[in-house]
């Protein structure tokens, strides 16, 4: 593992405003920074009542100037929801603003539900349109050429590290063809992570992007100073993530006791699994958990993140990980 990164969702707690988590993102982020932390970077949800970051491109700008050497970005812009010269233009600013700290994950979800898809893009087209929309998207980056053309301005010449994103085997054979860096959403869809990373890696074509594969997965972590706080605070990520499958989305509930009493045992069964690449407990059991996670899928970077409802605990539990992350990383073969 060459770095550890946080992506952040700009939480809405229960009894707190937008505003509110906005300010708890840059604290954050802040924190991040004097932690180690690689990147730091924000994901694109739309009509979700519990998450702040839907105006993604914005809030990294508001980040990226609160911040100095930490690369901000997005973890990601769902680019079927824009057109790609528009995403070029905000990125490509943001990259001349802050230039050598920004990236682009790029995903193919269009990260909310279908009716909040339809106001974004008003005419949905029918066909799939992603391999050619990144495409066209690093192109606006590239160098300007002598051909009259479109261009991106900002964004002409910036060349914005551009990641896929995905949770399936499609991302991972996308990014494996135009010889890009992938990141898999373990943090939330596990299944398929051994699968798609191996495709990738087997079938990386060198670009001039870059010669040889490289793999970030995501894991949740919750950590605290004891495993049973540690369990106590992320309840409130078990209960918001049962909530949202059983359709009834919300701002981040506050922590409870015996968290499976509240919720059904199938609904349990299906969060547990989908957040089963994770890591929860004091700093000993955490490094336990991410060192196991390290050795069987060897990402060449870590990104953890994770929802609790107290901002300092919040705080508390990144600057542990980074803690046991900065251990892993200079001697895997301890964990």
């Amino acid at each position: 593992m060459q770095n550890f990164s946080l992506l952040d969702l700009s939480p809405i707690p229960e009894g707190k405003t937008a505003a509110d988590a906005l300010a708890a993102t840059v604290d954050l982020a802040r924190a991040a920074e004097r932690s180690g932390y690689h990147r730091y970077w924000l994901a694109e949800h739309h009509n979700m009542p519990g998450i702040a970051s839907a105006a993604t491109a914005v809030v990294i700008g508001h980040v990226a100037a609160a911040t100095r050497t930490m690369r901000i970005g997005a973890g990601g812009i769902m680019l079927p929801n824009h057109a790609p010269l528009v995403v070029a233009e905000q990125f490509g600013t943001l990259a001349t603003l802050y230039p050598g700290r920004i990236d682009l994950g790029l995903g193919r979800a269009p990260g909310t539900d279908m009716a909040t898809a339809r106001a974004l893009r008003r005419h949905m087209a029918p066909e799939d349109s992603f391999p050619q929309d990144v495409q066209e998207l690093i192109g606006y980056f590239d160098d300007a050429s002598d051909t009259p053309q479109v261009r991106a301005i900002p964004g002409t010449g910036t060349h914005v590290p551009v990641w896929i994103l995905g949770s399936s085997l499609y991302g991972a054979q996308l990014a494996a063809y135009l010889g890009l860096p992938y990141a898999f959403a373990s943090h939330f869809a596990p299944a398929m992570l051994e699968q798609a990373l191996a495709v990738y890696r087997s079938t990386f074509r060198p670009s001039a992007h870059l010669d040889k594969p490289h793999v970030m997965m995501a894991a949740g972590v919750c950590a605290a100073d004891t495993d049973a706080e540690a369990a106590f605070l992320r309840s409130s990520q078990l209960l918001a993530f049962a909530r949202l499958r059983t359709g009834r989305p919300g701002k981040l509930p506050r922590p409870i006791h015996e968290v499976e009493a509240e919720i059904p045992a199938p609904v349990m069964q299906q969060v547990q699994q989908s957040l089963s690449c994770s890591a929860t407990g004091s700093p000993a059991t955490v490094k336990k958990q991410l060192g196991l996670l390290i050795d069987t899928f060897q990402p060449d970077e870590l990104m953890v993140t994770g929802m609790i409802h107290d901002h300092a605990a919040r705080v508390r539990s990144f600057e542990i990980a980074a803690d046991v992350l900065a251990d892993l990383r200079r001697a895997p073969a301890a964990a």
